[in-house]
């Protein structure tokens, strides 16, 4: 039977040395809900006509320009000359977009709060605009005040799944890839991660994470 290793304390040593010690989240749909849906519903009453203003002029592809690093004040301006008959519409989407943002994701902050009890360090990676990021940061301070850094795409100009945010992320944090667990809703942002060594989690609620972090000796 091979020895069981000690500390200098007489502890015994952590049986996987190479396991994560720290954790990185994302935050839209992972610590908070997030969709368009959420603010626009109070706006336009008929769902036909919501679903239609969603899909065809405040897409995914028009708001991924805020995360990248543009100002509301250029992309709307160029969505409006595209609608301008929805031009008060999209006007909403920046002064009103904390409305977008819907209740903490059941079970997370809890996690987040047993994390840090437990001594672990705290980072999060957010496809976010630079705008929009510093009000809702210091309005869900009670969370945030809990991590240590957090990047933000667009203050930093790169989104996820680009290789290169991930690469910021860790020189910041001072971490290197082994070191790190990242959890993200986004299959293209968690395969971009685990190509770079992290160990990355799909994230689908907090019942499906606890065991996996349990599994990597996070928590208990």
């Amino acid at each position: 039977m091979p020895p069981i290793d000690q500390d200098a304390s007489g502890r015994l040593a952590d049986p996987r040395p190479d396991r994560p010690t720290a954790v990185i989240f994302d935050v839209g749909r992972v610590l908070y809900d997030w969709d368009p849906r959420i603010l626009y519903r109070r706006l336009i009453a008929d769902d036909r006509a919501l679903d239609a203003f969603v899909r065809d002029v405040v897409t995914t592809e028009w708001h991924f320009q805020h995360d990248a690093g543009r100002d509301f004040a250029d992309t709307s301006a160029e969505l409006i000359a595209l609608h301008p008959h929805h031009a008060d519409l999209i006007g909403a989407w920046g002064p009103r977009f904390r409305e977008s943002i819907g209740d903490p994701i059941p079970g997370m902050h809890e996690l987040v709060a047993e994390l840090d009890a437990a001594g672990i360090p705290l980072f999060a990676i957010t496809n976010f605009s630079h705008e929009f990021w510093p009000p809702f940061r210091i309005q869900e301070a009670a969370l945030f005040d809990r991590f240590r850094d957090i990047v933000v795409s667009g203050t930093e100009k790169l989104v996820k799944p680009d290789p290169a945010i991930y690469h910021l992320a860790l020189a910041r944090f001072g971490l290197e890839p082994r070191e790190a667990v990242f959890i993200d809703d986004n299959q293209a942002n968690i395969d971009a991660a685990a190509k770079l060594g992290i160990v990355a989690l799909h994230f689908t609620d907090a019942a499906a994470l606890r065991p996996r972090l349990r599994d990597l000796g996070l928590v208990v």
